[in-house]
């Protein structure tokens, strides 16, 4: 391959600097916390309300946004609707919208003198200030990455395969889980894991709608800030590191069920 080296570098590099070296730097720092420090930060009540919270909601809206997503994609790829281009394009609305604006915008929509937040309340359905916000958020934001990742694999897939599985007596769900998902299952897990791993991390969209409830709807990210403007360096990368793990080895399952798909995709 030519510049085999040259490429192998510049990746190298852009690795090492960085990825490899502000993720070093926060585990070192957290090792400044003495093992009592360590012991008080995992059994203190509202950072394990923090980290639920932050986990649960993301995996909730990563979930949603698998069976959503992949319902926009076939819509998208299947159907050519009026305003298609427009429609293609508010779905990256997302990715160049700044989430602090997001996270306004959804509060002011879903308060309860909002559009739909005063017509949740006659249903007693509150989504400002609690984990239901949240998880609102994290599926306007994570909706893209799924959308994006099934979107090309459907447009590639070969409508003659369902129009053979039609003839043969196949009903539509018939086709769908026994043809076209195992197609797009690899894609739907990357999305799933992109959306996964941008909901745990997410602070603008999120801090405006949650009301940051400690113990009920303050997330992992704000309590982090809060070590922070406490000038707890030490608790705050402890904390860190403690998402930085459990993220990294969530999404290295993820990555490890991937590639046994992909596998019995090519001998299949």
């Amino acid at each position: 391959m030519p510049g085999f080296r040259l490429a192998l570098f510049c990746t190298g590099f852009y690795l090492a600097v960085l990825v490899l070296v502000p993720l070093s730097a926060v585990l070192f720092k957290s090792l400044a916390l003495p093992p009592e420090g360590w012991w008080n930060l995992l059994t203190n009540a509202r950072v394990l309300a923090a980290l639920k919270v932050s986990f649960g909601t993301a995996l909730i809206a990563a979930l949603a946004n698998v069976f959503l997503g992949t319902l926009l994609a076939w819509v998208l790829v299947r159907y050519q609707l009026p305003g298609h281009r427009f429609w293609d394009a508010l779905i990256d609305l997302p990715f160049a919208l700044p989430t602090a604006v997001a996270g306004i915008a959804l509060t002011a929509v879903y308060a309860p003198d909002g559009v739909v937040g005063a017509q949740l309340q006659r249903f007693g359905i509150e989504v400002v200030y609690t984990p239901l916000g949240i998880i609102v958020a994290l599926l306007f934001i994570g909706l893209p990455f799924v959308v994006r990742t099934v979107q090309p694999v459907l447009a590639e897939f070969d409508a003659s395969v369902e129009e053979a599985a039609a003839s043969l007596g196949a009903n539509r769900w018939q086709i769908f889980r026994r043809i076209v998902l195992p197609a797009i299952r690899p894609a739907l897990l990357t999305g799933f894991a992109l959306a996964f791993a941008r909901g745990v991390g997410e602070y603008g969209s999120v801090i405006f709608i949650a009301g940051n409830v400690p113990k009920v709807s303050e997330i992992a990210p704000l309590l982090i800030y809060i070590k922070l403007e406490q000038y707890d360096y030490a608790g705050a990368t402890a904390l860190a590191s403690i998402m930085l793990l459990i993220s990294f080895t969530l999404l290295l399952l993820i990555n490890q069920q991937q590639r046994r798909l992909n596998r019995f995709q090519r001998k299949s």
